[in-house]
């Protein structure tokens, strides 16, 4: 998926009040999402929670969008010709739908529930992403994943990960990426990571086992989710520090709760991240830049895609500056 801004707008965002916290229990911030069209003139409007102000990254997770339900014929759906990716990961999850996935690597896959695409931009990369034909109603979710300097230059690759799904005390869970409940994702990543689906029945209690290493989100896509004192609605993101080794999330609702967990280690560098690129500074996004609108070799070309690529937006009056996370509380 392209990012279509080229700006990110502030929002103040609310968090536990520290006097109500039980002894012991994680801090829970909340991310509320901010609606961004994905551009044209039926432009798919899509609920971002990062990047923000309060929250560049969770782990190495730099962007999440979550879209839907929308139902295509009134939405137009998702149609992204050729676009480039730098210095980043992808990971596509969808909840219903279908999605055509064309990359310059000669990939051509479809993305389907349950089945996660993971494409590796690292040095450069081009992709398209068309909802196909059969497709009513179209929802998931797009995260990417900032690449740590040793390998932000990385070959471009593509994964395709269809995990077994875990049943857990009421719960049901998917890994796509790292380990959870015993389940591990033998997708590569280059750095430790969690990524999973978690649908929870009504009014259950789960409790899991993390590791405390990571800081966590939980975006929640349906339901309402107690996490602590805190309740996440849907397209709020739940941002708990490193430091917890369990997380307690409550469906409060009647009906099946779902949300998607990521986590990681906190991600040491400060990384510049502008349209589909992420990387350390402002020259790295004005080269990026040149080389796409100069169809370069760096990102290569999708032969059989009906249309030309997407072009690059200007590039901001002001140097792109690092985004950085605050400081830890």
């Amino acid at each position: 998926m392209s990012n279509a801004e080229t700006d990110v707008a502030a929002l103040r965002c609310g968090a536990l009040v520290e006097s109500d916290r039980p002894a012991g229990a994680p801090r829970v911030d909340v991310l509320s999402a901010r609606e961004v069209p994905l551009g044209g003139p039926r432009a798919m409007r899509v609920r971002r929670t990062l990047p923000q102000r309060q929250r560049t990254l969770i782990g190495a997770w730099c962007f999440a969008d979550h879209y839907g339900p929308h139902q295509v014929a009134v939405s137009g759906g998702m149609n992204m010709p050729p676009h480039p990716h730098t210095g980043l990961q992808t990971v596509s999850w969808l909840f219903s739908g279908e999605i055509e996935h064309r990359d310059t690597l000669g990939t051509h896959a479809l993305i389907r529930p349950g089945e996660m695409n993971l494409m590796t931009g690292g040095y450069g990369i081009a992709h398209s992403e068309v909802s196909t034909p059969t497709t009513t109603v179209l929802h998931g979710v797009q995260l990417w994943v900032a690449l740590p300097e040793e390998h932000r230059y990385t070959a471009r690759d593509f994964q395709h990960y269809v995990p077994e799904p875990a049943q857990v005390d009421g719960a049901e869970i998917r890994v796509f990426l790292g380990s959870l409940v015993g389940r591990t994702s033998p997708a590569r990543a280059f750095t430790p990571l969690l990524g999973a689906e978690i649908v929870i029945e009504p009014r259950v209690t789960l409790t899991l086992a993390v590791d405390a290493t990571f800081e966590h989100g939980l975006l929640v896509d349906r339901g309402d989710i107690r996490m602590v004192d805190t309740v996440l609605r849907p397209a709020e993101l739940g941002y708990v520090p490193r430091g917890a080794d369990t997380l307690t999330m409550v469906n409060e609702t009647d009906a099946p709760a779902r949300a998607i967990l990521i986590g990681g280690p906190p991600f040491g560098e400060e990384i510049v991240m502008w349209w589909n690129f992420v990387g350390r500074s402002h020259e790295d996004m004005a080269k990026a830049r040149e080389e796409w609108e100069a169809s370069s070799d760096r990102f290569g070309v999708i032969e059989d895609f009906p249309g030309g690529p997407l072009p690059a937006p200007a590039l901001p009056n002001a140097v792109i500056t690092p985004r950085r996370n605050p400081p830890a509380r």
